[in-house]
This record gives structure tokens, sequence and C-alpha cells, in this order.
């Protein structure tokens, strides 16, 4: 019996990107370049400071190192494509590039929510729990949570990567979006879609719906605690602890509900590709500004770090 498997018939996609006058185009390319180039030194600082003081040698800022390598891997992935696109007004994108592209793009939003999670788990166990925290969240236990994420995040998204690249896709190949997204892919496929989006829904309870339960969950009780915390002083230093990370946990799933969970219909491609754009490209520059605008510690390293820089 002769073995059949699926191909695609297409073999080259054509992006379209924002279609603008070129004096927009111009403007928009700048903007994105800068915001790229913010994101990535904005992100890079983050990783060098945690690995330069012996100060931010602690659970809370190794995750945050892995947020921001997460967070550059999503820039790097959308931005520099984003950019030429914007600059020709489309782009020819091989099969294989626009697969790789969603990837890597999921493959990061989803480790980005197992850290996120982490995270939380990391200030809960710092607020309530602070007896065991150090025994607890030990160096070898974060190497470990954060070594399952990026697998579990790695393998499981290639599964679904996977299953779209054997969808077959007839034509057309026009994709009216920013990036390879999975909504465009599903939409310029022939073949018959429901056992994929069947799987995008399985895969979604333990990549984000149970990730951001453990998240509320882990929030409830620090809230309860810190309303025990008999002194104002206390309650203030306590909150300011896991400030940060709720900002960027709001901020995360806010848009990701705006952009994916509310309908689309009456939506124009405009508004959806502005959406994806802050969401692809602003989000990532978002985290480190939040963390070191709002966190002294990383402040006053920056500044000995700036004072030894320009001393030697």
């Amino acid at each position: 019996m002769e073995l059949q498997t699926n191909y695609s018939m297409i073999n080259t996609f054509i992006l379209l990107g924002f279609q603008n006058s070129q004096h927009i185009g111009v403007c928009l390319f700048i903007l994105i370049l800068v915001l790229y180039i913010l994101t990535l030194c904005g992100n890079l600082l983050i990783i060098i400071l945690v690995s330069y003081s012996q100060t931010l040698h602690s659970p809370m800022y190794f995750f945050l190192t892995q947020l921001s390598i997460s967070d550059i891997l999503l820039t790097t992935d959308i931005s520099p494509n984003l950019l030429y696109v914007t600059l020709q007004h489309g782009e020819a994108m091989t099969f294989t590039s626009c697969i790789v592209q969603y990837y890597f793009f999921v493959m990061t939003e989803c480790s980005e929510c197992l850290l996120l999670m982490i995270m939380s788990y990391d200030r809960y166990l710092a607020i309530c729990n602070p007896l065991h925290y150090v025994y607890i969240m030990n160096r070898s236990f974060c190497i470990k949570l954060v070594t399952l994420s990026w697998l579990f995040s790695i393998f499981t998204m290639m599964i679904s990567t996977i299953t779209i690249a054997f969808l077959d896709f007839c034509g057309p190949n026009i994709i009216d979006h920013i990036f390879c997204d999975v909504s465009a892919l599903l939409k310029l496929s022939c073949s018959d879609t429901f056992l994929v989006q069947l799987e995008m829904l399985l895969l979604s309870v333990p990549v984000l719906f149970l990730p951001f339960l453990l998240i509320m969950i882990s929030y409830t009780y620090i809230a309860f605690t810190i309303l025990k915390i008999p002194t104002e002083t206390g309650k203030e230093k306590a909150f300011s602890t896991c400030s940060s990370h709720l900002s960027v946990v709001s901020i995360f799933y806010i848009t990701l509900i705006v952009i994916y969970d509310l309908p689309s219909d009456g939506q124009s491609l405009t508004l959806s590709k502005t959406l994806s754009l802050l969401y692809t490209v602003g989000t990532p520059l978002i985290n480190p500004i939040i963390y070191s605008l709002r966190n002294k510690e990383i402040k006053k390293t920056f500044k000995t770090f700036l004072t030894r820089v320009f001393v030697f």
C-alpha cells in the first residue's frame, strides 16, 4: 500500500503588513526600529545587571532574566521581518519561513505564561511562607523549574506547529497581517481545520488557563496575607515586592484576551494589526520598563554599574 502524506500545494505566502502610503510607511518603520532597539537594550540590560550584581542573585531576578530572554526571542522573531515588510509594502515568505515564525511566536508566548506562573509562585512563597522560602527556592529547584518550562514550551508548541504544517494550502496565499499568526494560516487552509482547532483548545488548558488560574490563586493568598500584616509600612513593603510582577501579568493577559478572545467580527484589519503590533513589539519593551522603574534594587545596581563602567 502506498503511504500518502499531506503536503502544501503553496510554497510561498505574501505577507502584506500595513498597507499605507510611503510617508506613513517610513514613519512606521522608524517607530518599529526604535521600539526593537529599545526592547533589545532594555532586556539585555536586565540580564547584564542580574549577572553583574551579587545582590540580584536571587530566584526572583533569575526568573526575570528568563522572562527577558523570552521577550528578546519574541521581538526578534517578529520585528526584523516586520521592518522589511513595512519598508517594501509586503513580502514573499516561503511556507517554511512562515511556519518557523509561527513556531517561535507561540513557543515564546507559552514560555512567558509559564514563567509568569513560576514568578507568582515565587512571590507566594516569599510573602506567605517566608520561613521556608530559602529552603524551597534553592538554586537547583529554580533551574529545574525554568528548564521544565522551556522544554514544555519547545516540545508542546512543536506539536501544534507540525499539525498546522501538515495542512493543505491550495490558495489564495495572501496573509493580510503583520506576521504568520494562527488565525491567518487557518483561514488560508483548504483542509478541515476542526482537529487543529480542537488540539489548540486542549493545549490552551495547560499553556494558558492553568497558569492563569495558579497565578490568581497565588495572588489571592498573597492579598489575604498582606491584609493580616499589622503595620502600613509592612503592608507597603510586602506589596512592593510583587507589584511589578502583577503589573506585567495584567498587561500580558489583558492584551492576550483583547486580541484572541474578544469577537473580531466588525473589527477593522488596521485595528487588528495595530493590536498585534502592540502585543508583539510593545509588550516585550514594557516588561523591562516596569521592572526597572519600579524596582529600587535594579535602579541602585544600574547606577553602580554605570559608575564603574565610566571609571574604567
